[in-house]
């Protein structure tokens, strides 16, 4: 994977986002070629957004292509897919964390053009369903694991000020798990993402420029609390629970109002040196630039893209 290691093993791929927008707009990332599904064995990951404004995960493992939520522009989901070589309609499904706008609002417009099917628990779509003309025919409750070809796809319940929250893992002949938008790491979490070989967690926010910031007192304690959103230092702590090292590790979900790259980084780097761990490929995964871990190594890691 390409990016500017720095010492703790970071990736800063959310590191002078404009600068590397300009880059790229002077010099365009060429579409790839739709790469049509295989039984190819392997795993690739890609953050499409991610932060506050929107919030979408591309899976790819043993041939099953996966999209965990749909919090930005049904276009930039599609664009953002073709320029890592893949055609949105070649997807096998969507899964749902939670019904917040910043992970459903692409739905309407990528369900219509494409017709997946949408997975998430049933009150969560009851919830998508109450705020969102989406077409109810896509929809499958989660009763159990999911099966799509070789892959399962186990949801695991988080602690999040949603209807019914949960976290994914994904696994065949390797495993990825996305927990996010939670306030608390249960022993469930914990256990649902240990042996992960990709792991995207969040760290949403330092707790000290959240208290001194300018959110209102009420919303500050909403974040702060175990149904809020995982600070920096609890999303190392978590780092440090685990018995197997991730071969990559997404930190992911960062407030641009309550974080700060350098301080995610600090903290993160901090806990696990004092704890003698030294955790390979974390990767700083940014709101506006995709971010992507196990595809062709010549492909740029990150893509600059414009909503619309």
């Amino acid at each position: 994977m390409s990016g500017a290691m720095t010492s703790g093993g970071f990736l800063r791929a959310a590191e002078s986002l404009a600068a590397r927008a300009c880059a790229m707009a002077a010099q365009p990332v060429q579409q790839q070629a739709t790469v049509p599904k295989s039984a190819e064995r392997g795993l690739r990951v890609a953050m499409l957004a991610s932060g506050s404004k929107g919030n979408a995960a591309y899976i790819e493992l043993d041939g099953t292509r996966l999209l965990i939520d749909a919090g930005i522009s049904a276009r930039r989901i599609t664009r953002s897919l073709a320029d890592l070589g893949v055609d949105a309609a070649s997807l096998d499904g969507v899964f749902i964390t939670h019904e917040h706008s910043d992970h459903i609002k692409g739905l309407p417009t990528l369900l219509k053009q494409y017709h997946l099917p949408l997975f998430a628990p049933l009150a969560t779509l009851r919830a998508i369903r109450e705020s969102l003309a989406v077409p109810e025919d896509t929809f499958t409750p989660l009763t159990g694991n999911v099966m799509l070809g070789a892959v399962s796809v186990k949801s695991f319940s988080t602690l999040h000020d949603a209807v019914s929250p949960v976290g994914y893992a994904v696994c065949g002949s390797e495993k990825c798990a996305l927990a996010t938008d939670l306030g608390f790491l249960t022993n469930d979490v914990m256990t649902a993402i240990e042996g992960a070989d990709a792991l995207i967690l969040e760290a949403n926010h330092d707790r000290e420029l959240l208290q001194r910031g300018s959110y209102p007192w009420h919303l500050k304690q909403r974040i702060l609390s175990n149904r809020g959103h995982l600070s920096n230092s609890a999303a190392a702590w978590a780092l440090v629970r685990l018995k197997k090292r991730p071969r990559a590790v997404f930190l992911a979900h960062m407030s641009q109002e309550n974080n700060r790259p350098e301080l995610v980084e600090e903290t993160v780097r901090t806990i696990l040196a004092q704890q003698n761990i030294r955790q390979e490929n974390i990767v700083l995964a940014a709101q506006d630039v995709p971010t992507c871990w196990g595809f062709d190594k010549r492909r740029p890691t990150q893509m600059a893209l414009q909503e619309s």
